[in-house]
């Protein structure tokens, strides 16, 4: 029986006093790099020089026009490390820890990337894998992977782009800790990195198309992950069209124990619930009617219209893109001050621009609603807010002050109280399913992902703390919101002032 995407949702619901968990076995603990033993890595160039726009600069940027690119491995090099990188190091308990510049649940880090390369200046063409650890390339498959992966994609099949990005997820690293409710954070966490590879295409001038839809099976098989662990969630080509595919020659023959590189630990406990919701997301509904507008189906009722922001004159940024990029944290020593409204205008134009990027692009994405709850803001009152991106405007749902409810819905995270304001991400699954079909979850769960990197980004670039938060009570935050009995909350991230920010005053 094929299993509803509410469903799954449902039942990995957190209750207070009943998270559904239990102790963590650490003989059994992911691996959080993944290796080929017996192939050659082939290290990145060192990259010299980084981008000096800002990210206000980076993400209202239009998409570069399509055409003939002729990239090197320098440029590759460059785009691989503003995506996913190694940003410090620390010990605990006697191990070392690296953080990275792409934000995890429980730093688990379940995300992979591969690149296909066609035609790139000082690399062969083929299939690699990326060692995040080592900034290296590991070949797996010589050949060209347009050319073998024809009708897996909904662009156009008479296309081989200089580059193709695949965005993995292997499900033991979350599931080890958080169980069946894992599925959530592979999506939110995958989203987290596509917006990291989006934001770096964009900053480079390279045209991308960026897509969650396309033949699962196919894209498994030649990427030569077991799909029974390591799924393709999100796939990117980028920098044009050089010659056509089936000009190229085909992928050479896979060996079958580069499958056995998604194991990451000796012993792992799987969840045939998680393998089960992914498989029945891999089918899309034609939408019969246009994509939902989210904001049109949570039930809730406003006390007053949308109003729009005012544009901002620019943002208060302190540091460029890049810079924000390998600053990034997960941070929670907010401090109860208040947020000046430029710096929330600019966040909110961020979730502007992203979203005008998803509405532009060839291929349609199915978009969560978003949500804010004002702590303490100039000029606007305590409240929860719907946020119309496609007009910038606010309307009121209810007012007063409700971040202290937030925090304790949010597994009682006391820090949680100190944040400015809380960023929602909402949908109503049995819409979103009935127009989209089981697919559209991932869209809704990708994208939410994706608005957080980029909150995170901005956040840091104001120098904001910023934390994401998927762990909450879910029918106490549905309760607190008012939403209908289809509509979730899934994602919220907190921003707000930091004490070195404060001492600073606001500098």
């Amino acid at each position: 029986m094929t299993i509803r995407i509410e469903e799954y949702h449902r039942q990995t619901r957190y209750a207070r006093y009943d998270l559904g968990g239990r102790g963590l076995d650490l003989g059994t603990q992911p691996k959080v790099f993944k290796t080929y033993p017996g192939l050659a890595n082939v290290p990145l160039p060192p990259v010299l020089a980084h981008p000096e726009d800002a990210l206000s600069s980076v993400i209202h940027q239009c998409a570069a026009s399509e055409g003939t690119s002729r990239l090197a491995v320098d440029c590759l090099a460059q785009i691989i490390l503003l995506t996913h990188c190694l940003t410090a190091k620390a010990r605990y308990g006697g191990e070392e820890f690296y953080y990275r510049s792409v934000a995890s649940a429980g730093a688990l880090y379940p995300f992979e990337l591969y690149v296909g390369v066609r035609g790139v200046e000082g690399l062969a063409d083929g299939l690699y894998h990326h060692s995040v650890e080592l900034h290296a390339l590991t070949l797996l498959r010589q050949g060209d992977v347009a050319a073998t992966l024809i009708g897996a994609f909904p662009w156009g099949p008479g296309t081989s782009p200089p580059l193709i990005f695949f965005l993995t997820s292997i499900f033991y690293r979350s599931s080890w800790k958080y169980r069946d409710r894992a599925y959530r954070y592979d999506l939110l966490d995958t989203g987290h990195l596509a917006e990291n590879l989006c934001l770096a295409l964009q900053a480079l001038r390279l045209p991308y198309t960026l897509s969650y839809d396309f033949d699962d099976n196919k894209v498994n098989e030649a990427l030569c992950v077991d799909p029974d662990r390591e799924v393709c969630l999100a796939v990117a080509s980028a920098g044009g069209a050089n010659t056509r595919a089936n000009d190229a020659v085909t992928l050479s023959e896979s060996a079958a124990e580069l499958r056995d590189a998604s194991r990451v630990a000796v012993r792992e406990a799987g969840s045939p619930f998680i393998k089960e919701t992914h498989i029945a997301t891999s089918k899309k509904e034609q939408p019969s009617e246009p994509l939902p507008k989210m904001l049109d189906h949570l039930g809730l009722k406003m006390e007053g219209a949308f109003e729009k922001l005012p544009p901002s004159k620019s943002w208060p940024e302190v540091m460029s893109y890049a810079q924000a990029v390998f600053k990034r944290r997960s941070n929670r020593n907010f401090v109860p001050t208040e947020l000046p409204a430029r710096y929330f205008v600019s966040l909110m134009e961020l979730i502007v621009a992203v979203h005008k990027r998803d509405h532009e692009p060839e291929v349609p994405q199915a978009t969560p609603a978003v949500g804010v709850i004002v702590g303490s803001v100039q000029d606007v009152d305590p409240g929860f807010y719907l946020f119309d991106p496609t007009e910038n405007s606010l309307g009121l749902v209810s007012a007063g002050p409700l971040i202290e409810v937030s925090a304790h819905a949010c597994l009682d995270q006391q820090w949680l109280r100190n944040c400015a304001l809380h960023f929602l991400f909402l949908a109503n699954l049995e819409h979103l399913e009935k127009t989209y079909g089981p697919r559209g979850y991932r869209h809704v769960m990708l994208t939410a992902g994706r608005l957080g990197q980029a909150i995170y980004l901005g956040a840091t670039a104001m120098r904001l703390g910023c934390c994401g938060i998927g762990a909450f009570y879910d029918d106490e935050a549905a309760r607190m919101l008012g939403l209908n009995e289809h509509s979730y909350l899934l994602y919220l991230v907190g921003v707000g002032p930091l004490r070195k920010w404060a001492e600073r005053g606001g500098q």
